[in-house]
């Protein structure tokens, strides 16, 4: 029982790490006991650790929640880049509109490239304006005529 209120009191990366100064600790525990009845104990050396297999499974959720934990962080952290870099392009692109419409130019490129696709074209309120303003100009009847 003194052996396992010993290791009791340690982690189990800490018994891993640190296998020589709990063996000398845990020479002197048993040094303790044995010393009234005249025996000495020379050394004491852990050859081999065996974990239950509940611990094990245990230690392995662990990990494997860590290792979704930082994943999730790290996705996370590129998410938030993206959006930084996404809302800075806006900027410069909102600042120039012709850099505005060649962007919506090289959209309709792409879209138009893929199969098997139906394309809407969205197309700003000016030209739409000026469209009508042409078609309401040819309705009129000429002058000259």
């Amino acid at each position: 029982t003194t052996l396992r209120t010993l290791l009791g009191q340690h982690t189990l990366d800490e018994i891993l790490k640190a296998q020589d100064t709990i063996a000398d600790l845990m020479q002197r525990s048993i040094d303790r006991v044995t010393e009234p009845w005249g025996v000495k104990v020379e050394r004491v050396q852990m050859k081999n650790v065996e974990i239950p297999e509940t611990m094990q499974r245990a230690m392995a959720q662990e990990a494997e929640a860590l290792r979704e934990k930082r994943a999730r962080i790290i996705k996370a952290e590129a998410e938030l880049e993206a959006a930084e870099q996404l809302r800075q392009a806006a900027e410069r692109i909102m600042q120039n509109p012709a850099a505005l419409e060649l962007r919506r130019m090289q959209m309709i490129t792409e879209v138009g490239a893929e199969q098997n696709t139906m394309t809407i074209v969205m197309m700003p309120s000016e030209f739409v304006e000026m469209a009508r303003g042409i078609g309401a100009m040819a309705k009129k009847p000429h002058p000259d005529g």
